[in-house]
């Protein structure tokens, strides 16, 4: 039996998610989290084996990629298969490089949901030939600072209130969005940080 927790953000679609999975003989729903903080809260507290978590990309709090990481950090054993309506180069580079081990666009058969995450279990690495070639195509130019600095202001958060969040000094800050707008060609943090999440970037 493969145990696995589901990690979506709309209740709707992480219930049909659930109900399809159970189905399965080989497939058991364990846990089920509406995004990666409320996820990791889960993993900590569970004592039976984790083997697979299955979850989105794009939640509040803590994103699927961000969770993957985590999760790679702390809990080796566990694997992660990420679900997306988005095919963007960039979202598909960063879960790669953080050590997803299956990625299916959620337009995909149910079919090839399960025998992704059967295959995973086995030891596989499951990613769509077409979103492999999408993410070799564009260099993400951005750092995790700079990364994280224009999330925050792409939320509307001030310099100040972001070098509080990230326990770093206003003119740091400054410099991060000054050089995530310089690579990307913006006219200022809130174009950069648009056009970051266009790639797949944020």
């Amino acid at each position: 039996m493969i145990n696995v927790i589901i990690v979506e953000d709309q209740a709707l679609v992480r219930g049909a998610i659930c109900a399809l999975l159970n189905l399965h003989p080989k497939i058991n729903i364990i846990a089920e989290a509406e995004n990666g903080q409320q996820a990791l809260t889960l993993i900590e507290s569970r004592t039976e084996r984790i083997d697979i978590i299955l979850t989105d990309i794009e939640m509040p709090l803590l994103n699927g990629i961000e969770l993957a990481e985590q999760v790679i950090k702390k809990h080796i054993k566990i694997k992660t298969v990420i679900m997306t309506t988005f095919s963007r180069s960039g979202y598909i580079k960063r879960a790669i490089n953080a050590g997803v081990k299956g990625i299916i666009l959620k337009e995909s058969p149910s079919d090839d949901l399960i025998n992704a995450i059967i295959r995973v279990h086995e030891g596989e690495t499951i990613i769509e030939p077409q979103l492999v070639i999408n993410a070799l195509g564009e260099v993400d130019p951005l750092t995790n600072k700079e990364r994280k600095a224009l999330l925050y202001a792409s939320e509307g958060f001030s310099t100040y209130e972001i070098a509080e969040k990230l326990f770093l000094s206003e003119g740091t800050i400054r410099n991060y969005l000054s050089e995530a707008i310089a690579k990307l060609n913006a006219s200022n943090r809130i174009d950069a940080a648009r056009i970051a999440k266009q790639k797949g970037w944020l």
